[in-house]
């Protein structure tokens, strides 16, 4: 049979054509949708943000719409320390869990560990904040009060990024090449050598990936670090550092002289 470059390029062509002109429709079809998010946003607030300056967002003694009040560093400075707190713990935790499943569990365990963490990944944020509030909340209370506190809100987030920080460095983990470890093998190079010195480093583009996921999960998260840190607008005031892991994010209690 005698192939020649229409009966070879055109039923390709035409599926990667349209196939093109597809991706393209849906990635324009999102970013109209956040365009016209993004305008409907500026066009509802603009009556308000002629009369307010952006100055009164961030010095107001508090936010209170109905007394003309609009302080938002409260909220931006809780949602920035509980997100930065869940990443230094959950980002170190879900590597760990990666190098456990990819080099060190025999296939059993590292499959069952595998589900058991895409368990994880799967769970609403509303049922992580319903088990903060009524067990870890009242844990922390009994260690030191207040259990509505920054470490409370931590941790449940550090519970629900830690999935996706392990899932995405194990898929990153298993794209190295395999000539690379054969290779480190070859050398001599122990089994943390060549993790250290080359799967990691081959794995990192992946693992970053994993953590600004995690980090936009985190930062975005509302529900959850409302039911654990309190509901109530505050800024923390400064007291002893020896208390900084519990000051609430939204609800400040300080301890009395």
């Amino acid at each position: 049979m005698i192939w020649s470059r229409h009966n070879i390029l055109s039923p390709s062509a035409s599926v990667d054509t349209l196939t093109l002109w597809l991706l393209r429709g849906a990635a324009g079809a999102a970013m109209g949708v956040v365009l016209l998010i993004l305008l409907f946003i500026a066009i509802e607030s603009w009556p308000a943000l002629r009369h307010i300056s952006i100055e009164r967002f961030l010095t107001d003694p508090s936010w209170n719409p109905g007394e003309n009040l609009y302080n938002l560093a409260p909220m931006l400075s809780g949602a920035l320390y509980a997100a930065a707190g869940a990443l230094l713990l959950a980002t170190p935790l879900g590597i760990a869990s990666a190098l456990f499943i990819a080099y060190y569990a025999s296939p059993h365990a590292a499959s069952i560990y595998r589900r058991l963490v895409e368990l994880l990944a799967g769970i609403p944020s509303v049922i992580y904040g319903f088990w903060g509030l009524t067990t870890l909340v009242p844990l922390i209370n009994q260690l030191h009060p207040p259990g509505a506190s920054l470490l409370a809100g931590i941790l449940v987030l550090t519970l629900m990024i830690l999935p996706t920080i392990a899932l995405t460095a194990y898929a990153a983990l298993l794209a190295v090449p395999g000539e690379y470890m054969l290779g480190a093998t070859a050398l001599g190079l122990s089994r943390w050598g060549t993790i250290r010195g080359v799967a990691l480093p081959a794995a990192k583009t992946g693992i970053a990936a994993g953590v600004i996921l995690a980090a936009g999960r985190a930062i975005g998260e509302t529900m959850a670090l409302l039911m654990v840190t309190g509901n109530v607008v505050q800024t923390p005031p400064a007291c002893s550092s020896r208390y900084v892991l519990w000051l609430p994010i939204l609800r400040w209690r300080c301890p009395m002289p």
